[in-house]
């Protein structure tokens, strides 16, 4: 039987072995205790992080930006008694209403493209419909862009951009907005034959209210927009609702309305609700101002160009158009208002606005008779002064606050990113800057913060015209680029507005400011409506001298920047 050898352990080895197991046993304790206790507190850490962060975003507000086109304040809300404007005076009882807003120029695209891009019309170099910014003079970031590049979902229906050149043929899609913006098929019609004569015959009239079911596909661009974007806000709350991803993304949505922009056409029961008779005593001018430059008078040439008014033998350039025919436009133009009014209040119903922040303005403003002018195309106050009003969860309040502050439309940009809770867009102070703004944010006005002081900030507008006098060819009140030949700036104060047509050399984008073609100066305390130019009274020189210099700074301020040439 063979023998099995065994090995035989110390007694001492044993024991000392069973100590390191012992103490490997212990340390592995020690290590697994301490990996569960950094594992919880990596978790707290975590959830305390989720905890601060989560909720900033889903609590984001959405931001809906409610743009008109060509509408002066004639609304309820700002005094008019005229109007009939109950959804946007109800909007307003909830909201800051600032009363002396001021469009950058009164003509659609560079009025646009400055708000939209937050830069003056000399820094894009952009007075007419035929150029593209970010092809034309720089890549500048957008609102909506900015808005995008910070995780919202933006979408544009109706007129937001000028359609065109002027926004790419594209709205500036893809880099202003998420999806290809919306555009109303019936918008092709809008300079169409579509508007019925007493006759039956089909026009291209200034003065056009309508049966919806003799229109094309049986409705009108308002409509088609409005109920888009309620499309729209309805999609994103089913998003909210589900758990897919996008739940969490807010969205910026901007809203254009074509009305009261000509021609006035609207649902005709709209034209109902103003009588024909209040509108003949609007203003008792007639003809122009005799003190005003010829260089600052627009002599309405789309006006004139409808079937309904072009055989009515209105002289050019300063007509006067007749009674009869200029309380007609006054009331088209107020029903083309209660029009988007109903729409507008359609659109807030759909809303929710303890979660929305909602701004509404007007592109510019129109002349009714002032001054014996119609339409835009001017430096006047009626032609740059628009509705603004903002209603933001974050102040609320149980009616309308007013502020009296002198404001532009270049500070809609900073104001929304501030309202949002964005990081503050930083302000100009270099040509290369892609993202900036010259505007200032609203949002210490809205905090209350004492800085509603009426004398603290001016409005800067500009107007273009292609020589001194009124012209059909080429278009003094639209002119294009190549044809510029003078360019009006126009100043405005708490007190004040001052005007100076000066030369401007198209080419290199410089003016001349000895080289003078028309000067005005009005005192809002005594002539609100800007009838009596002061320049030459002697006794305004020490005024006039010193908004001349105060004008010229705020040009070359805004210049100093921005060296394009």
């Amino acid at each position: 039987m063979g023998t099995q050898s065994t090995s035989v352990v110390p007694a001492s080895w044993e024991s000392s072995q069973q100590s390191r197991i012992f103490i490997a046993v212990e340390m592995s304790s020690v290590w697994m205790l301490l990996v569960l206790v950094l594992l919880h507190l990596s978790t707290d850490l975590v959830s305390a992080s989720s905890a601060t962060t989560a909720p900033a975003t889903d609590t984001r507000p959405n931001v809906v930006m409610v743009i008109f086109d060509d509408l002066r304040p004639v609304l309820g809300a700002y005094g008019d008694t005229l109007a009939s404007t109950p959804h946007l005076d109800a909007f307003a009882q909830g909201g800051h209403v600032f009363t002396r807003a001021y469009s950058q120029q009164a003509l659609c695209a560079p009025s646009r493209n400055s708000l939209l891009t937050g830069r003056r019309p000399d820094t894009l170099h952009l007075y007419d419909f035929y150029s593209y910014w970010r092809t034309f003079v720089g890549n500048f970031t957008t609102l909506p862009q900015y808005f995008k590049e910070h995780g919202y979902h933006t979408y544009s229906c109706g007129k937001v951009f000028h359609p065109g050149l002027s926004s790419n043929n594209s709205d500036d899609y893809p880099l202003s907005w998420s999806a290809p913006a919306f555009r109303p098929r019936t918008e092709q019609y809008m300079n169409s034959p579509v508007c019925p004569d007493r006759e039956g015959v089909l026009r291209k009239n200034l003065i056009c209210p309508v049966h919806l079911q003799t229109q094309p596909y049986k409705t009108l661009p308002d409509i088609e927009s409005v109920t888009e974007a309620l499309r729209f806000v309805e999609s994103r709350k089913s998003s909210s609702s589900s758990s897919s991803s996008s739940s969490s993304i807010p969205f910026f949505l901007a809203l254009g309305f074509h009305k009261p922009h000509i021609n006035f056409r609207f649902p005709r029961q709209f034209l109902q609700r103003f009588p024909l008779q209040k509108f003949f005593n609007y203003t008792e001018d007639s003809l122009k101002p005799p003190n005003m430059p010829a260089v600052a008078w627009n002599p309405y040439t789309d006006v004139r160009a409808r079937d309904d008014f072009k055989h009515s033998n209105i002289s050019f350039p300063y007509g006067p158009i007749s009674r009869q025919q200029a309380a007609q436009i006054r009331q088209a133009y107020y029903a083309s208002v209660a029009y988007v009014d109903d729409l507008f209040g359609k659109l807030l119903a759909g809303l929710d606005l303890q979660r929305t922040v909602v701004l509404v303005l007007g592109d510019h403003g129109w002349s009714l008779g002032e001054h014996a002018e119609w339409a835009k195309y001017s430096n006047f106050e009626v032609a740059l002064r628009v509705p603004l009003i903002i209603r933001s969860p974050e102040f609320p309040v149980t009616q309308a606050k007013s502020h009296r502050a002198i404001t532009e439309l270049l500070d809609v940009f900073p104001t929304l990113v501030d309202l949002a809770g964005l990081p503050a867009l930083p302000v100009c102070t270099d040509a290369t800057a892609v993202t900036c703004g010259e505007g200032k944010s609203l949002y210490p006005q809205l905090q209350g913060l004492g800085l509603d002081l009426v004398d603290e900030h001016v409005a800067l507008s500009q107007y273009p015209r292609p020589g001194m006098l009124p012209t059909k060819h080429p278009n003094s009140d639209k002119p294009k680029l190549r044809n510029i030949k003078i360019m009006g700036y126009s100043l405005r104060t708490d007190l004040h507005r001052y005007t100076l047509w000066v030369r401007f050399h198209a080419q290199n984008f410089s003016r001349d400011w000895h080289d003078i073609y028309g000067e005005e100066l009005y005192d809002h305390r005594l002539d609100a409506a800007e009838e009596l130019n002061l320049v030459p009274m002697p006794e305004f020189d020490d005024v006039r001298q010193r908004l001349r210099r105060r004008l010229m700074a705020a040009v070359e301020l805004s210049r100093s920047s921005h060296h394009f040439e």
